[in-house]
């Protein structure tokens, strides 16, 4: 077992009178990462994938919670945003019974956060869980064991079930995307033609880590681009693709508008487009390497409230910079390299934002993806 960053800091909200909330795509750990907080409390497990459950917990009067939870002092209902208005539920037992400490998952933030937000207002802590991160990784296996195995994950990504059956990666990932990311996509959202949410993502794996646009996309795959819009919002509120916006402040000729999108995962990416080739078969290398380190980077930034800001820098003239954060109001530039290459940053940004440049290689790459609390 994996253990994740941010227990300790669940840990530390137990019993502060608010709820506990987690959520993140399905088979990131959220249900092994409560139980395993909860291990040596007695508390009430509560499956909303059963529909006893969700009738149990659909408008339920004060008088019949205070029967269901009996002497609990811990709760954990897991897949919450399965419940219709289960918000307002979680309110009641929040604000009624002070001494139960509740614990909720969710798998993705499609109606979960519509529901908990304005119920759950000042009443809870809200935590985003990933698939494993590699500072999870090494700590479990060891700094050789990891850098033997940086190669596989590239291609086969992180998500727990496919690092515990090594050989049967891409069975496992196939039936990850099929089964439960594009379950959860379709049962939560209103897209009306998953056929187009699959050219979708087969466009956006395909331009993986370059600038997207939102207009050829549409011609590409046929629809208007607010439907494009409309469903890359979907990808990410399901916790499948984030985006990079440009970065933009002084400069003249600085592209203002564009964004880039990367995916949560390698090998879920990987699974979409059916390439699972080795690294020195393939053409994408570097996008792969570039994928990987800035998820890893988002994932130790959320983890250790960093408070940063991460975007890509390019201008007119195309100078660019894969990867810019702001963070207590200084600027840090930073190239990608699989391999150690001279680089040299656009001067013209250094010196407009008083910048440090830094290249990330598979030499110095730790140092990227393991911030220090």
């Amino acid at each position: 077992m994996f253990t994740r960053t941010i227990e300790n800091t669940i840990k530390e909200k137990f019993n502060s009178g608010k709820a506990i909330i987690v959520v993140g795509a399905r088979q990131v750990g959220k249900t092994t990462l409560l139980k395993e907080i909860l291990t040596d409390k007695e508390f009430l497990f509560l499956d909303a994938d059963d529909p006893s459950t969700r009738s149990l917990l659909q408008n339920p009067t004060t008088e019949q919670i205070r029967t269901f939870l009996g002497n609990y002092k811990y709760v954990f209902l897991d897949e919450a945003q399965r419940i219709p208005g289960i918000g307002l539920t979680l309110k009641i037992i929040t604000d009624q019974f002070k001494d139960v400490q509740l614990f909720v998952s969710g798998s993705s933030s499609f109606d979960l956060g519509n529901a908990l937000n304005e119920p759950l207002t000042g009443r809870k802590w809200e935590y985003e869980l990933f698939p494993i991160s590699w500072e999870e990784y090494e700590n479990k296996i060891g700094f050789i064991k990891a850098e033997q195995q940086i190669e596989n994950r590239l291609l086969y990504g992180f998500y727990p079930e496919v690092i515990n059956n090594q050989g049967k990666e891409r069975e496992t990932l196939k039936n990850l995307v099929a089964s439960y990311l594009y379950r959860d996509i379709l049962a939560f959202s209103d897209i009306r033609k998953p056929e187009v949410l699959d050219q979708l993502l087969q466009a956006l794996a395909l331009q993986m880590g370059s600038e997207v646009n939102y207009n050829e996309l549409s011609q590409l795959i046929g629809v208007n681009k607010i439907t494009i819009q409309n469903y890359i919002d979907i990808l990410e509120k399901g916790y499948i693709v984030f985006r990079l916006n440009s970065f933009s402040r002084n400069l003249r000729n600085e592209i203002k508008q564009n964004r880039k999108i990367y995916f949560y995962d390698n090998g879920v990416r990987n699974m979409i487009i059916g390439d699972f080739k080795p690294l020195n078969l393939r053409l994408d290398k570097g996008a792969l390497w570039e994928n990987f380190l800035v998820s890893e980077r988002l994932k130790q930034n959320i983890y250790k409230d960093t408070f940063a800001r991460i975007y890509f820098w390019r201008t007119q003239q195309q100078q660019e910079i894969d990867f810019v954060e702001e963070k207590d109001g200084e600027i840090t530039a930073f190239e990608f390299k699989w391999k150690d290459k001279k680089t040299k940053f656009p001067q013209k940004f250094l010196d407009a934002y008083n910048a440090n440049g830094f290249v990330i290689d598979r030499d110095n790459f730790r140092d990227f993806i393991k911030i220090k609390n």
